[in-house]
């Protein structure tokens, strides 16, 4: 029997949309907020059911590629790690990613899509150019995972499939970061497996990521803060300009992975982390809701947060009017 993520009624609010002074909708689902040594500090909701982290895995995966032996290290490793808008420059170093494995575009089992940076969208129409595999979203975590077929000798064909060596791998990585094997095996958007694990198991690994050290004495932690440290000083790569994750990194200096139907995942530079998944699977309050719990919890100051959620958009419009706005619910 496939195992249920929480229902309504283990969800408590999070957020609210309010359209001139009248609260229009809710936003309900569940959040867990671990202090810098792992302790619980806050817990909303429903965190020991399984939920499916969606893109939120990918710093995970793209760390396992790292262990794995692949060649990653500041922009291809942030790429490697991103859920991107498809710009020129984001791109370009996905190319590089696989010109380094020997492959071409046509390698990528990720689907075709347009970019989801407007600008570049448009001009790709008016040069009447069609939606690329290369394009994705998805694109550089695909070509990181090409790259360590191509490094460990591994046939590229057919990566993707849950037995594959690189997948066995990183399912592998991830379960001993998560502290627990995964609940199920699931096909992502991008047609990559994902796995469904607690909401507390994913924010147990992401801390452990977020916190690590470039010179720790144990190899994965090593590995794990060469990426941080990528995403941190790259924050364009893992996202895109004036996107909610690049927002988040370049103003508050946090490790930040927002993840499809409602997942977030976030790392104060105290290690301070929030994971949560909003249950209606909507995003657009995801990153408000867990800046302001990395600030309750003390961890970010109030001023830095609030010229954060100015940033974001989050406003409500009426005509060329802004009549309300996305905001936590606490």
């Amino acid at each position: 029997m496939v195992p249920q993520t929480f229902a309504a009624a283990d969800a408590v609010e999070l957020a609210v949309v309010e359209r001139s002074g009248f609260v229009e909708s809710r936003h309900s689902g569940s959040a867990i907020v671990l202090g810098p040594d792992g302790v619980v500090v806050q817990q909303l909701g429903a965190v020991t059911a399984p939920i499916l982290p969606r893109s939120s895995l990918k710093p995970l995966q793209a760390l396992a590629c790292l262990t794995a032996g692949a060649p990653l290290e500041g922009e291809r490793l942030a790429l490697a790690s991103a859920s991107h808008s498809g710009t020129d420059r984001h791109v370009s170093v996905v190319r590089d990613i696989l010109d380094s494995a020997r492959l071409g575009e046509e390698a990528l089992a990720c689907p075709p899509a347009w970019p989801t940076d407007q600008a570049t969208r448009d001009e790709m129409v008016r040069e009447h150019y069609e939606p690329s595999r290369i394009r994705m979203n998805c694109s550089g975590k695909h070509a990181a995972m090409l790259l360590t077929c191509s490094v460990n000798n591994w046939d590229p064909r057919g990566y993707l499939d849950p037995g594959h060596p690189v997948q066995a791998h990183i399912r592998d990585v991830i379960e001993r970061l998560i502290g627990e094997k995964a609940a199920v095996t699931a096909i992502d958007g991008c047609g990559a497996p994902v796995y469904a694990m607690s909401l507390s198991g994913l924010a147990k690994a992401i801390q452990r990521v977020g916190t690590s050290s470039q010179t720790s004495p144990f190899a994965l932690h090593r590995s794990a803060g060469t990426l941080v440290r990528a995403v941190r000083e790259h924050p364009w790569a893992i996202d895109g300009p004036g996107r909610p994750d690049t927002i988040a990194i370049e103003r508050l200096g946090v490790f930040a992975k927002t993840g499809a139907e409602g997942v977030m995942v976030m790392v104060a530079p105290d290690g301070t982390t929030v994971a949560l998944k909003i249950l209606d699977g909507s995003a657009r309050a995801a990153t408000a809701v867990a800046v302001r719990l990395l600030e309750r919890a003390g961890a970010l100051a109030p001023a830095d947060v609030a010229e954060t959620l100015a940033a974001l958009p989050l406003s409500i419009h009426g005509g060329d009017s802004t009549v309300g706005a996305i905001r936590p619910a606490f």
